[in-house]
């Protein structure tokens, strides 16, 4: 049976990594209490890292059971 897990995880990092790069590629600024920050690179690596997590929960269940 197929984990839910790996098919969630394999999204966000697809999902994360185009919001990274189209972060990079056109560096649009979000004025956030005085600094400017790219909401796009935060939000994608922070997406791509939960998709990391999962998968690797996903794995590790496939590997134990």
């Amino acid at each position: 049976m197929l984990d839910l897990r790996l098919p969630i995880g394999l999204l966000f990092i697809i999902i994360g990594t185009i919001l990274t790069v189209y972060g990079f590629a056109v560096p649009t600024q979000t004025v956030v209490s005085g600094s400017a920050i790219n909401l796009n690179i935060t939000w994608g690596s922070l997406m791509g890292l939960f998709g990391l997590c999962m998968s690797l929960l996903a794995y590790r269940s496939r590997r134990s059971g």
